[in-house]
């Protein structure tokens, strides 16, 4: 294991030091903290910190241009839109290795005997030592480090010459700009090329294709697709928006590092060398003997190949001694010493049986494909997702087509596109349907969006357990001990169907569930009990009503006064209200014109759940209509829910973040980094005083308090 470098200070250095001290300084900070964050996942500091630090420094560099250097962490992103990729001739070819396609334990033992044979070994001899790794499904990339300085970062292209896309490489937080000293009296090599993979993890890969499919934009196969796509970005800002992670797996050209020089020297101890001047290095990488660990090592990682969180395609294997690679040296431009061996491939081709609709926990509906069932990535399927209609018509994909199915890992299987050829007879697009399948409500598509929705809310079976989770939330009913598990036993034993059955559980009915004692039973009673004395704007919260917030709810209860009120407004009145457009009325006339969700309201009504009459109506002058506000600090007197009360009682917002849209800035004991961003843009800064003349008059003072 590499020794971890200490934690640098940044010296408490007077307003008189130079800029240059004080630049490099936070240059090695911010190294440190980076390496911590992204290589080691254990960051020592909070986000803020960073930001505040990282705002430090480029400040000093935005004063002092001349400060600026290639390693800086403010150099991430940055750059012009090229209008090509400049050719990078490889000093040390970037060659393939061969691909062992018998995925079973005999492809590894073939390896081993070729090696074996090629050293002249008999049955006498020891086995061989190998370094057995995983083999990542990205694109290769070849880094240039100079001095310890990332000066180049090149794609493989044909072996010979690669395209340079340093700008896009720079943006990924995994890849250093300049590499550690160990700690370990190793010096980092005067010429370092680092040779790995850019990859995309899973979850990174999901919500970048959701957020693609929200703006309605192409969608990306696979992960080693979108990785590869990013990189090849002309524009490196928007590269810089694709997660991309890295790891290292070998070298390029060297000069002066004595490590390489040594007859002992191992590819094992490189990585080991690497990973401890900083660069990301897998840690499920072994160092194995003969034909018995190389299978054992391959199976290990097949058993655990779903739950990694990024996808292989297989392992590979490497002879580890540095000097037996030499003698055995290359055939066909590929390494005598080294082989991939995959896995069953995690996409394959199958028949489109039908597309069936699953509704989800919020009313999402989502065409199922229905598949002549296929073994892969590990396992037989026959259900894969097709996301929404749009994802679906872009694929073009019909029933009866041949498609490809894609499944890695834990993501849930999706169709991925269609195999191009003449269809037997013709077949209509899919259409969704206009009634929700689980209970016939009205299905609905807002304006610009994507997605169909049940607006069955309340009375939907598939939305039930959501339902009441969001209802007994804590800034909704707040029912203190309703979780998850417990709504699972309640809606799965039969015992709750709709909301106001939750206010007929009685100690009997809950000691009848597994695992609930007489003491929970009545703990959950009593909160129950408590949750009927509530307040207009919770209660509509509670409701689930799309696009109802807690402040939209808030809205509503102080321009309505009343629940009666509200679920007979039209959408023209409904508009009036501070912040409701027209996407967010039209929801809420949809909701309450269902009439099971208006029947739903009037029985939590009547099951006792009461508010103040005309609670929640306007009763301050509206001072602060259309104004943003963020609150900062600790004030004198008021808490921040209180402080943000009076706000919203006078027609204001309460952000959470200053931008140049920020009205004022509200800033008390131990204000943060969102006072210095309000000073940084010229916004008026209140004091606790300042706020209460404010909410008085709805200007600001002459001089704002500092």
């Amino acid at each position: 294991m590499p020794v971890l470098p200490v934690s640098p200070a940044l010296p408490d250095l007077p307003e008189s030091a130079a800029p240059a001290e004080r630049a490099a300084a936070l240059r090695t900070l911010l190294q440190h903290h980076a390496h911590r964050y992204y290589v080691l996942d254990a960051p020592e500091i909070p986000d803020a910190e960073y930001d505040r630090l990282f705002q430090a420094l480029q400040a000093l560099e935005a004063a002092h241009p001349e400060l600026r250097t290639a390693d800086s962490p403010t150099q991430r992103v940055i750059g012009q839109v090229l209008d090509g990729f400049a050719p990078v001739r490889h000093a040390v070819p970037m060659l393939s290795i061969r691909t062992e396609t018998d995925t079973e334990a005999s492809g590894a033992e073939a390896f081993d005997a070729r090696v074996r044979r090629e050293l002249a070994l008999t049955e006498a001899d020891p086995p061989v030592a190998y370094a057995a790794e995983l083999k990542f499904d990205g694109l290769a990339i070849n880094l240039r480090y100079e001095q310890g300085v990332l000066v180049q970062a090149a794609t493989r292209g044909d072996g010979e010459t690669g395209e340079d896309v340093t700008q896009n490489i720079r943006t990924i937080g995994k890849v250093p700009l300049r590499l550690l000293a160990t700690g370990e009296g190793m010096a980092v090599p005067p010429l370092l090329e680092v040779r790995g993979e850019v990859y995309m993890r899973r979850d990174d890969f999901e919500a970048l294709n959701e957020r693609q499919r929200e703006r309605g934009d192409k969608t990306f196969v696979n992960p080693r697709n979108a990785a590869a796509g990013a990189v090849r970005q002309l524009d490196p800002a928007i590269a810089a928006q694709r997660p991309l992670s890295f790891f290292a797996y070998g070298l390029g050209e060297v000069r002066g590092w004595p490590l390489l020089e040594s007859p002992e020297a191992t590819h094992s101890a490189v990585m080991a060398a690497l990973a401890a001047f900083g660069l990301p290095v897998n840690g499920l990488r072994q160092r194995v003997e003969g034909a018995a660990g190389l299978v054992a090592y391959h199976q290990q990682i097949g058993a655990q190949r779903d739950a990694l969180p990024f996808d292989i395609d297989g392992v590979v294997y490497k002879v580890d001694s540095l000097a037996l690679q030499q003698r055995l040296g290359f055939v066909t431009r590929e390494p005598r010493w080294a082989v991939a061996h995959k896995y069953p491939a995690q996409e394959q081709a199958t028949r489109l049986n039908g597309i069936d609709i699953q509704v989800g926990r919020t009313g999402k509906l989502t065409p199922v494909a229905k598949l002549e069932p296929v073994f892969v990535g590990g396992t037989t399927v026959s259900n894969a997702t097709l996301h929404n209609l749009f994802e679906l018509r872009r694929k073009g994909v019909r029933v009866g087509d041949q498609v490809i199915v894609r499944r890695a890992g834990d993501v849930i299987p999706e169709v991925v596109g269609r195999i191009p050829g003449e269809r037997a007879a013709y077949v209509p697009n899919f259409r969704m349907p206009r009634a929700c399948p689980v209970c016939g409500s009205l299905v609905e598509r807002e304006r610009g969006g994507i997605d169909h929705r049940c607006s069955g809310g309340l009375f939907c079976g598939a939305q039930r357990k959501q339902a009441i989770l969001h209802f007994a939330g804590r800034r909704a009913m707040d029912v203190e001990g309703l979780g998850d598990k417990l709504v699972d036993q309640l809606v799965d034993s039969g015992l709750i169907r709709t909301l106001p059955e939750l206010y007929t559980l009685g100690v009997a009915k809950l000691t009848a569930l597994e695992r609930m004692g007489e003491k929970s039973a009545l703990n959950l009673v009593a909160a129950l009990e408590k949750s009927k004395t509530t307040t207009l704007p919770r209660f509509l919260f509670a409701l689930g009503i799309r696009h109802v917030g807690e402040a939209t709810a808030k809205d509503l209860a102080r321009h309505f006064g009343s629940l009666d009120r509200v679920m007979d407004a039209p959408e023209a009145e409904l508009l009036q209200v501070n912040d409701v457009g027209p996407v967010v009325a039209h929801s809420i006339r949809t909701f309450f014109d269902q009439p099971h969700n208006r029947e739903v309201a009037e029985r939590l009504r009547a099951a006792g759940i009461t508010w103040p009459e005309g609670e929640g109506a306007t009763t301050l002058p509206q001072t602060l209509a259309g104004k943003t506000l963020v609150l900062t600090g600790t004030l004198p007197t008021l808490g921040r829910e209180d402080a943000k009360a009076l706000v919203e009682a006078a027609g204001g917002k309460v952000a959470g973040s200053v931008s140049k849209k920020t009205f004022a800035v509200v800033a008390g004991e131990e204000a943060g980094s969102k006072l210095d961003k309000a000073r940084e843009l010229g916004i008026a800064v209140l004091d606790e005083a300042g706020l209460h003349a404010l909410l008085v008059s709805g200007t600001l003072p002459a001089a704002p308090a500092a």
